[in-house]
């Protein structure tokens, strides 16, 4: 079972909220964008569907979205992170509701939306059945569930597993990349799906910058790993420098200088029974 004790639920959300305030993760994002419009080319998306993009970042998939035609809805813990994304639909002259929120007590009635998505995002709530159970709850019968989860096995869960050993997480909180393990998906979301599809699929990350520079990148934009970093001794940040390093260099497939890395996610369609 994964539980939270209730005393210290709302110290670790806290937590949690100022992870992803931290740092500025539009600079990240944008750099996935790609990505994102491939995922919402997968998802059935018609014109004036209702559509929920939870822990939406800066509008990554939600943008995407309303250009289908649908009504969007984003929500996301980091105020910050919705000040960006409500920037970006307006230059785009797009309507779309965002709002602060928690991914585990979602502020929207039973039965709300047509399709109900959320990439690299609500894998990283605490409490994972809770997650699974509202998204069921605000998705329609035969509605539409789509997940993009990172694996343990790709890149972006190999430096998670990196970052853990040497800056343990606070207690309470499970590896999110378990929600990038087909089995682990299914059990959470048991019968409340009548068809479960998964899929491996690559996001491309390519930057300019070698890989101390990638190390350097996500320490200052990435909220959790500037998190890690600041858990940790001079000695202890030396040693997850050297460690992160050494795994970008390990996947990089570029030779122009530069960084090009794939990494794998899960790919989850399923329909609400």
């Amino acid at each position: 079972m994964n539980s939270v004790a209730a005393p210290d639920l709302s110290q670790l959300k806290s937590v949690l909220k100022s992870t992803w305030i931290a740092g500025d993760f539009g600079q990240v994002a944008r750099h996935t964008a790609v990505t994102a419009q491939e995922f919402i080319d997968r998802t059935p998306i018609q014109p004036g569907m209702r559509v929920l993009d939870i822990a939406c970042g800066t509008g990554n998939t939600a943008i995407p979205a309303a250009k289908t035609g649908a009504q969007v809805t984003g929500i996301d813990i980091a105020p910050n992170l919705l000040a960006q994304a409500r920037d970006w639909a307006s230059r785009e002259n797009l309507t779309i509701r965002f709002d602060e929120g928690d991914a585990e007590e979602l502020p929207y009635p039973d039965q709300s939306f047509d399709v109900v998505l959320t990439m690299f995002g609500a894998m990283f709530a605490p409490r994972p059945d809770r997650v699974a159970a509202e998204i069921l709850r605000v998705c329609k019968p035969g509605g539409h569930i789509a997940m993009a989860n990172w694996t343990p096995q790709g890149f972006v869960g190999k430096s998670f597993q990196v970052t853990a050993k040497i800056a343990p997480p606070p207690p309470g909180i499970q590896p999110p990349v378990l929600w990038g393990e087909e089995n682990v998906v299914r059990q959470r979301f048991g019968s409340g799906v009548s068809h479960l599809t998964t899929t491996k699929q690559l996001a491309q990350f390519s930057y300019p910058y070698d890989a101390k520079g990638m190390v350097d990148f996500f320490r200052k934009y990435f909220g959790p790993t500037q998190s890690a970093f600041a858990r940790l001794d001079e000695s202890g940040q030396a040693a997850l420098a050297a460690q992160l390093e050494a795994l970008w260099k390990e996947h990089n497939t570029a030779t122009d200088g530069g960084t090009r890395v794939a990494a794998e996610y899960l790919d989850v369609h399923a329909t609400k029974a």
